[in-house]
């Protein structure tokens, strides 16, 4: 049974491996309740949490602990009900639509379950994609594109659509995407979800070459074996954190 937060959370572990001891990320009190129907349920209540720069983390737990709303508030594409986030020093929970949208394509680079690629798009454009709505000039984009497909080992497949891909390419496209706009932390939503267990090992494989290379990692995950992957695992149960400690 887990024990109670003060007896188990570790607010700021020492950083290891990449982490610089930055802090890039920083959530204190944050809560999260969705009012249905009269009916009030409590997805976060009370989180403290700090990633550092480098820093290869993975949020684990059992179905609907919260993993999924934490990441989402992480990723700014939810508002917190209570408490306080701040990114690179900056408090974002209540920042408007637009500018909350434009920290989100320059610092954060999402890796999803599904890849949520575009079908009628080849793999250059998926990728070029989110760099467009940053207005950024096309030598620029070309540049940051081919350099993210290139490390993913996808800059063969560049004209390719997605239906040509293997469900394991198209992550890795997905990851290419995500790493484009050089993002301050990738942000990773059961990336080994749709994948059988030899490609599922060839994209953990792949993260871990990233954050050897510098990247900041966040992924939530339901499997205890790729979330060992990471150097730093919080665990979460009914909304809380329980544990949060290093890898040995």
């Amino acid at each position: 049974m887990p024990t109670t937060d003060e007896e188990t959370q570790t607010s700021n572990p020492t950083p290891r491996s990449g982490a610089t001891g930055t802090t890039l990320l920083k959530l204190d009190g944050v809560t999260k309740v969705f009012l249905t129907d009269e009916v009030e349920t409590h997805a976060l209540s009370g989180i403290h949490l700090d990633i550092s720069q480098g820093e290869y983390i993975s949020i684990a737990g059992p179905s609907g602990c919260g993993k999924s709303t934490l990441l989402s508030i992480l990723g700014l594409l939810d508002t917190p009900s209570g408490g306080s986030y701040s990114l690179k020093g900056t408090e974002v929970a209540n920042l408007s639509f637009p500018d909350r949208a434009r920290i989100r394509n320059r610092e954060i680079g999402f890796i999803f379950q599904s890849f949520n690629l575009i079908g009628d798009l080849t793999v250059y454009e998926n990728v070029e994609l989110p760099l467009t709505y940053r207005g950024m000039g096309a030598s620029d984009r070309k540049a940051h594109v081919l350099e993210a497909l290139e490390r993913v080992g996808m800059g063969h497949r560049a004209k390719h659509l997605p239906s040509q891909l293997s469900g394991g390419q198209q992550q890795r496209v997905a990851v290419a995407r995500a790493l484009a706009g050089k993002p301050a932390i990738l942000l990773a939503d059961e990336p080994t979800g749709n994948l059988d267990s030899r490609n599922g090992e060839a994209v953990m494989d792949l993260l871990k070459e990233l954050h050897a290379s510098g990247a900041t990692i966040c992924m939530v995950t339901h499997d205890v074996r790729f979330a060992q992957h990471a150097d730093r695992t919080v665990h979460l149960f009914d909304g809380r954190v329980v544990e949060d400690r290093m890898a040995a």
